[in-house]
C-alpha cells in the first residue's frame, strides 16, 4: 500500500510539475487560473485532469478544439510515479525522502523547461540553493560545510568556464541558469556529489552531442541545453553516487 500510495502521489505531483513547466518560462502564476487548454483557453474538466488517465480518455486531444496534447504531460507524470517509488525504496519513509522527492521534481522541471526554452528559471534554482543548504545542514548527509563547499565549488567552476569562454572564445560557454543549477545541486549533494554530477553530465553530453552531429547533421555551433545533462548527473549521483565513488576508489587499490 505504501508503494502504491507513493506512486499515485508521484503522478499527482507530476501533474503539478507540468503546470510549472508550462507557466514558469512564461512568467505566469502556477496557481491561477485553473488548468486550461493553451489553444482555446477552455478550462479542463476535473475528471480530465486526472494524471495519465485524463490524457488517455481524451485520446491526446483537447475535448473542445481537438488541439493535440503533448506527450510530455503523461511522460512527466509517469516519471514522477516511478521516480518517487524508487526514492522511497532507496531511502525509506523519512524526512530525507521527502526532501529528495522535491529535489527530484525540481530536476525534472529543469529538464523539460531547458529543452523547450533554453532557460532555467531562477524560481527553481534560487530557492533550491537555500533549501539545499538548510536541509543539508540539518537532515541530509552532506552536512553544512560539505554543502557550502559543493555550492561554491560547482558554481565557481561553471562561473570560471563562463568567464574564460567570453574572454578566449568570445562567446557564452555557460549560461547563468546552468551556474545557479550546479550551485543548487552542490548544496544538496556536497562537493563529491557535485564533481561526480559534472563528470557524468559532461560525459553524457559529449556522447549525445557527438551522436547528434554524426546521425542528424548537427554542428558544434548548434545550441544544446546543458541543464538536462546536469539533471541526469545529479539524479545518478543521488541514487548511485556512493557506489560509483567507492568503485572508483577501489581502482587505486588494485
Amino acid at each position: 500500500m505504501l508503494d502504491l500510495s507513493i506512486f499515485l502521489f508521484g503522478l499527482v505531483v507530476g501533474s503539478f510539475v507540468n503546470v510549472c513547466i508550462y507557466r514558469l518560462p512564461r512568467n505566469e502564476s502556477i496557481v491561477f487560473p485553473s488548468s486550461h487548454c493553451p489553444e482555446c483557453k477552455t478550462p479542463v474538466r476535473p475528471w480530465h485532469n486526472l494524471p495519465v488517465i485524463g490524457f488517455l480518455v481524451l485520446k491526446g486531444k483537447c475535448r473542445d478544439c481537438q488541439t493535440p496534447i503533448s506527450w510530455r504531460y503523461p511522460l512527466v507524470e509517469i516519471l514522477h510515479g516511478f521516480g518517487f517509488l524508487f526514492i522511497l525504496r532507496q531511502f525509506g519513509p523519512s524526512l530525507q525522502t521527502l526532501i529528495y522527492l522535491a529535489f527530484f521534481s525540481s530536476l525534472v522541471a529543469v529538464i523539460f523547461i531547458d529543452l523547450s526554452h533554453q532557460i532555467i528559471p531562477d524560481a527553481i534554482t534560487l530557492p533550491g540553493i537555500v533549501i539545499g543548504v538548510i536541509t543539508a545542514s540539518t537532515i541530509l548527509p552532506p552536512g553544512p560545510l560539505n554543502s557550502l563547499i559543493g555550492l561554491f565549488l560547482g558554481g565557481g567552476i561553471f562561473y570560471l568556464v563562463a568567464i574564460l569562454s567570453l574572454k578566449i572564445l568570445k562567446k557564452e560557454g555557460m549560461g547563468g541558469g546552468d551556474i545557479k543549477l550546479i550551485a543548487m545541486i552542490g548544496a544538496f549533494l556536497g562537493w563529491q556529489g557535485v564533481l561526480l554530477t559534472i563528470f557524468l553530465a559532461s560525459l553524457s553530453g559529449s556522447i549525445i552531442g557527438l551522436s547528434m552531429i554524426l546521425l542528424r547533421g548537427r554542428t558544434r555551433a548548434d545550441l544544446i541545453p546543458f541543464g538536462p545533462y546536469l539533471a541526469f548527473g545529479a539524479v545518478t549521483s543521488l541514487f548511485w553516487g556512493s557506489g560509483i565513488l567507492n568503485w572508483y576508489a577501489s581502482l587505486g587499490r588494485l
